[in-house]
C-alpha cells in the first residue's frame, strides 16, 4: 500500500506539471500559432504561400474567438500570420506572447499580401494541425496533432528533420492509455497528505495567474461581460465564485493578453477549476495549505474526468471543470471523501450534456452555469438530497458515473460534434 501511494504520488505529480502549464489565448488557435512559428523557423524566411489543414473541432474553437496581440483578429488565417510573424516558437503555448505595434501591422499587412489557404481534414482525429510554407524552390511542413503541442512531424524539402511514429494515432489513444489507477478516492489521499512543497509552485502560479486575468475581466469591457452581470444580481460568495470564473473567460474569449494556467489543454477550465475555489477559500479565511489542497482535489478531479472524455469533443468542459470546483468547494469545508464523490455525482447529473460549439464570448455563460451545479451538488449533499443510480446516465458508485460522462462525450456525442461543425462552417 505504501509503495502503491508512493507510485501515485509520483504520477499526480508528473499530471500536475504537463497539465498546469501558461498559455496566453485560446489554446486552440495559439497551437495554430505555434505550428506557423516551428514552419517559418524552420523555413528560415517569410513564406511566399501558406496552406493550413485541420480537423473539424480545431475550426470549431478557433473560428470565433479573438487571437491575442494582432489587433482583435479571429480565425485560423489570423493566428498562423501571428505565428509567422511574432511567434517565437520556444515559447510553445506563450508563442506571441510578445508581440510590437509594429509586428501587429505587419501580421496584417502579411494577411492582405501572402496566400493562406485553409482546407479541413477528413479523418477521424479530433485535434490535428498540418502547415506547408513555401519560398521559392523552399517547402517545410509542420504537423502538430492529438493535444496542443505534440509536434510529431517538421520536414524541410522532403527531409524529415524530427519525427514521431504516429501513423496509426487515432482519436480514442488517450482513452485507451491505463489511467485506471486514478481514482477520486486516491485524488483524495493524495491531496490530503502530499508535502506541498513539492505542489506549491504550480499551485502558486494558478492562483496568481488566474486570479489576475479574472480581476481584468471584471475591470474591463469583455465579450458578454458575463461577470459584471453575475455581480449585478447579488454578491453572495456563490455569486462571487460563478462570477469569478466567468471573468476570466470574458476576458480570454475576447483576446486579452494576459496568461492563464490551464487544465486538460483549457484555459477555460483551468480558470473554471480554479477561480471559485479561491473565492470561496477568501470567504471562508481558510488558511494556504487548505487552499491548495482543495485546488490539488479541483484539477485533479478534472483531468480524471477529462481523461476519458478525450480532450475535444461536443461535450462542454465547462461541465467537467465545474463540477470538479464543487469538490474543491466541499474539501475548503472540511467534508469527506463521501461528500466530494456525491458532489461531483450531483453536479454530473444536472449539466452533463451541454454542448461546446466551439471558443467564443457566450463560453463565460457556460462557465457560470458548470461553477453553479458544482455548488448545488454540494449543497444538495449536505441537506440530505442526491441523485440515485438509475437516475438517467448516473451509476452507483462515482467511478462508474464517471465511466458513463466518458462514454456519453467521446462516443455518444460524435454525430453531435460533427453537426456543430457543419453549423459553424455553413454546410
Amino acid at each position: 500500500m505504501c509503495e502503491n501511494k508512493r507510485n501515485y504520488e509520483e504520477q499526480f505529480k508528473k499530471i500536475l506539471e504537463e497539465e498546469l502549464i501558461p498559455a496566453m489565448g485560446c489554446t486552440e488557435p495559439i497551437a495554430v500559432a505555434y505550428c506557423a512559428a516551428l514552419a517559418r523557423q524552420t523555413l528560415d524566411v517569410l513564406p511566399e504561400k501558406v496552406e493550413i489543414f485541420v480537423s473539424g473541432n480545431i475550426v470549431k474553437n478557433v473560428k470565433s474567438v479573438i487571437v491575442p496581440n494582432t489587433g482583435g483578429m479571429k480565425g485560423i488565417e489570423a493566428a498562423a500570420a501571428a505565428g509567422i510573424i511574432a511567434g517565437v516558437a520556444e515559447k510553445k503555448l506563450e508563442v506571441i506572447s510578445e508581440v510590437t505595434a509594429k509586428q501587429k501591422q505587419d501580421i496584417r499587412a502579411f494577411l492582405d499580401t501572402v496566400p493562406i489557404a485553409v482546407s479541413a481534414l477528413t479523418g477521424e482525429e479530433k485535434f490535428d494541425i498540418i502547415i506547408r510554407m513555401t519560398c521559392k524552390q523552399n517547402e517545410v511542413r509542420v504537423r502538430i496533432t492529438h493535444h496542443h503541442t505534440n509536434v510529431v512531424l517538421i520536414e524541410r524539402n522532403g527531409e524529415k528533420l524530427f519525427e514521431k511514429n504516429v501513423t496509426d494515432m487515432s482519436e480514442t489513444q488517450e482513452q485507451e492509455e491505463d489511467y485506471s489507477w486514478m481514482t477520486v478516492k486516491n485524488i483524495f489521499e493524495y491531496a490530503s497528505s502530499v508535502d506541498l512543497k513539492e505542489v506549491e509552485p504550480l499551485i502558486e502560479r494558478q492562483i496568481a495567474y488566474n486570479t489576475a486575468i479574472s480581476e481584468e475581466g471584471l475591470k474591463g469591457n469583455w465579450g458578454a461581460n458575463i461577470g459584471k452581470v453575475l455581480l449585478c444580481a447579488d454578491k453572495s460568495i456563490r455569486q462571487h465564485a460563478k462570477a469569478a470564473a466567468a471573468a476570466g473567460s470574458d476576458a480570454r474569449m475576447s483576446g486579452c493578453e494576459m496568461p492563464v494556467v490551464i487544465n486538460s489543454g483549457s484555459g477555460n477550465q483551468g480558470m473554471t477549476v480554479s477561480l471559485p475555489v479561491i473565492e470561496y477559500a477568501k470567504a471562508l479565511g481558510c488558511p494556504k495549505d487548505k487552499l491548495y489542497r482543495a485546488l490539488l482535489i479541483s484539477n485533479l478531479i478534472a483531468v480524471h474526468q477529462k481523461k476519458g472524455i478525450g480532450c475535444l469533443s461536443a461535450y462542454c468542459g465547462a461541465v467537467s471543470a465545474g463540477a470538479a470546483a464543487g469538490c474543491g468547494i466541499a474539501y475548503l469545508y472540511s467534508e469527506s471523501l463521501d461528500v466530494i464523490e456525491h458532489t461531483l455525482v450531483n453536479a454530473l447529473a444536472i449539466t452533463s450534456g451541454i454542448v461546446c460549439d466551439g471558443a467564443k464570448p457566450s463560453c463565460a455563460a457556460k462557465v457560470a452555469v458548470g461553477v453553479d451545479a458544482g455548488i448545488l451538488g454540494y449543497e444538495m449533499y449536505v441537506q440530505g438530497q442526491q441523485f440515485k443510480g438509475g437516475d438517467g446516465i448516473v451509476l452507483k458508485g462515482v467511478e462508474n458515473t464517471i465511466q458513463n460522462v466518458s462514454r456519453l462525450g467521446a462516443e455518444g456525442m460524435k454525430e453531435t460534434d460533427k453537426t456543430i461543425i457543419q453549423m459553424m462552417t455553413g454546410k
